[in-house]
């Protein structure tokens, strides 16, 4: 081996530990930032001031980056600064090619890549990137910053591609579920238990609706080339005043995930149609699907740059709210979904390096 030739792979090598030790660090930098949602205030100004260039969009939002259309393809990528609630898991340590803590899957890896990519040099990049941060993602989709933000940045919505740097284990996810959360009320009439054949159980009313409602079958629903199951499931359910009074009122929470291609009235329609014949329902949020882009050069060229498969997102994301506003999106990102919102969460150091060569790979391709 020639001296130019060991000189270079060691630069290499020194480069690449540099990376690894300058995404591991941020990682766990962000992690001990207190960002719950609704409290993401001191993060979003920690990342103004890391960004040279970088603006306050308002609304715990950050820009950096192109953030509109010039004369080459742009490429936003975006990510939340909120997370879950703590469950003990705060501040977050290192633990060999481990980070753990808050928010290191869901999304705090990903934002120090998109961090970290920001400050890279952007000289060999044939592709502008933009740099999104917004919060409240972790609420329902009505109190997400991301939307309006959509709104009042028209820049944002001439970009090409947006990849949302969820957590996918490094897979690229395409579409997203619909998620529908509706109240599902059940009427009785109240009397002593001593006697209930003179009133009408309410808590028996919804345990014959909550039977019937089970035995709807997981459906699966091809769109835009991939497969998406649809479920519906009841995630809550209360009731009873004392324990002998027949109650008079029961109440459960019916969660509906549904595919793209199914339109939100549609949706809605369905989960009527099942529940309605046993009680009244409210239908409490509906955060539409996300479409899988099609025909897109730049979602071939990100799968190029990490020979990556095409998946399905079986869950509700931001790529929704993109969608809404008419730019393509995907998720990529180096946190594994299984960890998020879990109280051992956390993220292998390999995971961000691959997630931040890969980026690199694509912008420079």
């Amino acid at each position: 081996m020639g001296v130019l030739h060991r000189q270079y792979l060691g630069a290499a090598a020194d480069r690449l530990r540099a990376v690894r030790e300058a995404l591991a660090a941020r990682t766990l930098e962000l992690v001990d930032f207190a960002s719950e949602s609704r409290a993401e205030a001191a993060l979003a100004a920690h990342v103004l001031s890391l960004l040279p260039g970088a603006r306050d969009a308002g609304d715990t939002c950050v820009l950096a980056g192109i953030t509109e259309r010039r004369d080459r393809p742009l490429v936003l990528l975006a990510g939340h600064l909120d997370t879950v609630p703590a469950q003990g898991n705060r501040p977050g340590r290192r633990d060999g090619d481990v980070i753990l803590g808050l928010g290191a899957s869901d999304m705090k890896a990903g934002v120090a890549v998109m961090i970290e990519t920001a400050l890279a040099d952007p000289a060999a990049r044939s592709v502008d990137l933009g740099f999104v941060f917004f919060g409240r993602e972790e609420l329902p989709a009505a109190d997400s910053a991301l939307t309006p933000l959509l709104a009042r940045e028209p820049g944002l919505r001439t970009a090409d591609l947006a990849i949302v740097m969820e957590p996918t284990a490094n897979a690229i996810q395409a579409g997203c579920l619909g998620n529908i959360i509706a109240r599902w009320t059940f009427a009785g009439t109240a009397g002593h238990s001593a006697r209930p054949w003179l009133a009408d159980n309410a808590i028996h009313r919804a345990a014959r609706g909550i039977a019937a409602l089970a035995e709807i079958p997981v459906e699966t629903h091809a769109y835009g080339g991939l497969e998406f199951r649809e479920a519906v499931s009841v995630t809550r359910v209360a009731g009873g005043i004392a324990d002998n009074v027949v109650p008079d009122r029961a109440e459960a929470l019916v969660n509906y995930r549904y595919a793209p291609g199914r339109t939100p009235g549609d949706a809605e329609e369905r989960v009527r149609g099942w529940c309605e014949p046993h009680g009244a329902l409210e239908i409490v949020s509906d955060a539409p699907s996300g479409r899988v882009p099609q025909d897109n050069r730049l979602l071939d060229r990100l799968r190029a740059a990490g020979d990556l498969a095409l998946e399905p997102k079986q869950a509700w994301t931001p790529v929704a709210e993109f969608s809404l506003a008419g730019v393509d999106a995907v998720n990529f990102g180096p946190g594994d979904p299984a960890f998020a919102h879990r109280r051992d969460e956390q993220v292998e150091v390999s995971a961000l390096e691959e997630c931040f060569a890969v980026l690199e790979r694509f912008a420079c391709g």
